[in-house]
């Protein structure tokens, strides 16, 4: 009984990986993490349903093991690249779950000494998850990442639509990091120009002469920006 609960934690963290990840700038990191996790928990899956069903001991290691490895990757793409922030919780789950059980299910031979130690530990491990689910889900606001996805976008010709270059550069504003808006608004009055929305390039020409104007902007954002543009005019003109 107790590893249809483990299958049930690893097919929600899964789905709910690959759910999320159309929210993030780069959606890649996630879908990829949380797309292994739903294969192995489908293999567990059908591992239950044989004539010896796959140990309790075989789930919790592999959801360290895995838990591990997206804490790691997790923790870099949240706090180094910033490319987003759903991978380091969803993975501290299946970590901090999987060492609890475990602790848990040797309780009985560990030592007065080891219990402190492992009650310390399970302590620990609570704390972090608890600050890796405020940083990442509750305020993880990623603008950089918004503006290079933005870029990526534009680059191949995406301007509009999901994950469009005009939706990731209008979720690239933050209050914190006011030194980013600029790049935002100039990307978005450029674009708008360039598709012939004049109230929309209106709006966001006033925005950008709010915080600074083109002098806020280095000139290597603004000629990315422009060369991009350039690249999709010629592609659109020999169509």
């Amino acid at each position: 009984m107790e590893n249809w609960w483990f299958l049930l934690l690893e097919f929600a963290v899964a789905l709910t990986l690959i759910l999320m990840s159309s929210r993030q700038p780069f959606p890649g990191p996630s879908k990829r993490y949380g797309s292994v996790l739903l294969i192995i928990a489908l293999l567990l899956l059908i591992g239950e349903t044989g004539p010896r069903p796959t140990d309790v001991q075989v789930h919790l290691f592999l959801m360290l093991a895995y838990g591990s490895l997206g804490l790691v990757k997790g923790v870099h793409n949240m706090l180094v690249t910033r490319e987003e922030v759903i991978v380091a919780p969803f993975a501290g789950v299946l970590f901090s779950v999987s060492a609890t059980a475990i602790m848990a299910d040797q309780w009985n031979t560990l030592t007065a000494f080891e219990e402190y130690a492992a009650f310390g530990t399970i302590v620990v491990i609570g704390g972090c998850q608890t600050w890796l689910v405020f940083r990442g889900l509750l305020i993880g606001r990623l603008p950089l990442a918004w503006s290079k996805a933005g870029l990526v976008a534009l680059e191949r010709g995406q301007v509009s639509g999901p994950h469009g270059a005009i939706e990731c550069f209008e979720k690239s504003w933050d209050l914190e990091e006011e030194h980013l808006n600029p790049m935002a608004w100039l990307a978005l009055q450029r674009i708008h120009v360039f598709i012939g929305n004049s109230s929309e390039s209106e709006h966001w020409s006033k925005r950008l002469a709010e915080s600074g104007g083109e002098e806020a902007v280095a000139k290597e954002w603004i000629d990315a920006i422009e060369n991009a543009l350039s690249k999709l005019s010629t592609i659109t003109e020999q169509e």
